[in-house]
């Protein structure tokens, strides 16, 4: 299985696979849903700063493959306390995807990470 999906949310974690990059984009697009509506929309205070749900990630799903070892593509989305979402790529040195008006984070994933298949 090449492809992994990772999805963490809160203290819980799991790891899916899928033979193909379109499963695995799909899987993701519906945890992403999934996940978005049932953020926690609450300010976390801590002793010297509060937090707006907007700077929380509620829930991380990461896509990594096709190899094994050293996967080549390392990509994902963040899910916000206040549901928003926001594409990234890389996995130490994230760095968010810039979307196109009228383009959700999924689909700036999507075009990122399989641009062959938009062209079509």
């Amino acid at each position: 299985m090449p492809w992994t999906l990772t999805v963490r949310s809160g203290p819980k974690f799991e790891r899916l696979r899928f033979t193909g990059l379109d499963e695995a984009l799909d899987a993701l697009e519906q945890r992403a849903e999934e996940l978005s509506g049932s953020a926690p929309n609450e300010a976390v205070d801590v002793r010297y700063k509060e937090f707006e749900p907007a700077q929380q990630v509620a829930a991380r799903l990461e896509l990594a493959g096709p190899e094994r070892l050293l996967p080549s593509v390392r990509a994902g989305i963040d899910v916000h306390g206040d549901g928003s979402t926001e594409a990234y790529v890389g996995r130490l040195r994230r760095s968010a995807l810039e979307q196109r008006k009228g383009e959700s984070a999924q689909e700036a994933l999507r075009r990122t990470v399989a641009p062959e298949q938009r062209e079509g």
